[in-house]
């Protein structure tokens, strides 16, 4: 998928239209005797990314999952951090996440005064990324770990403002997200007001468990669609939801 820096690919990408899907490993819940079917079923489908993490990631399955990854194929690796020890130089990049939906300051910047040391000597293409918490219907482990509340699943006008008000202070990425194991995926309403107040890649993700919902979600302006929770319990949607991302795409330019 990418041939150029990952940012700017997905700049490109949301310009003319594709839209993108990227695997969710949680390297808690994974064991490398389940990892061969993931990453096959990935090649096969055409996967634009993983992105690693978790809200806990207790065990030292993080640089493991990343190596075989890599010995696998090229597939670009994104850490997609719980916490500011979530870190390792074997991944590609790394959504630098501020939790902008909450009130934190821990999160909003207090764990990225921690993590920059490491980060600005690393080989890593950092993604100052917005990070928005919408309510799935469920209390998820991500909005108890982070103590915020989410955003309430029928105000739309907040997740605008608030993607808003995070791409005036400079993040590069939005991100939609109602958790791992949410009961109900962002609403089309959200996705599509937030998407027409930015200009920067919007990722939606949690509580997609089928093909149509990852479908509905990138034509509602997802630019890049997020499954990990639904994967981990069948790999073989890895085929169908790819499948359908793409499918949503709608190219604006001709080269």
């Amino acid at each position: 998928m990418y041939l150029r820096e990952i940012h700017q690919q997905m700049v490109v990408d949301k310009d003319q239209g594709k839209k993108r899907f990227a695997v969710l490993l949680d390297p808690d819940k994974l064991r490398l005797s389940n990892m061969d079917k993931v990453l096959q079923s990935s090649i096969d489908a055409g996967v634009d990314c993983f992105f690693i993490g978790g809200s806990l990631v207790v065990s030292d399955m993080l640089d493991k999952s990343l190596i075989a990854i890599k010995e696998a194929c090229n597939i670009p690796t994104i850490l997609f951090p719980g916490n500011s020890y979530q870190l390792s130089y074997k991944a590609d990049a790394i959504l630098f996440l501020s939790l902008i939906s909450g009130r934190n300051s821990e999160l909003l910047i207090g764990n990225h005064v921690l993590a920059a040391p490491y980060l600005k000597f690393s080989p890593l293409e950092i993604l100052p990324t917005g990070y928005m918490l919408i309510d799935g219907g469920v209390k998820t482990t991500v909005s108890y770990i982070s103590n915020t509340q989410p955003i309430p699943s029928n105000k739309p006008d907040i997740a605008a403002c608030t993607a808003m008000a995070g791409e005036m202070l400079g993040l590069r990425m939005m991100f939609l997200d109602a958790g791992s194991g949410a009961l109900n995926p962002v609403e089309p309403e959200m996705i599509t007001a937030v998407n027409n107040v930015i200009s920067s890649p919007l990722i939606v993700g949690g509580g997609i468990r089928t093909p149509n919902t990852a479908k509905i979600s990138a034509e509602a302006g997802a630019d890049i669609i997020v499954v990990g929770n639904a994967i981990e319990k069948d790999a073989s949607l890895i085929e169908d939801i790819a499948a359908a991302v793409h499918a949503a795409s709608t190219p604006t330019h001709t080269f």
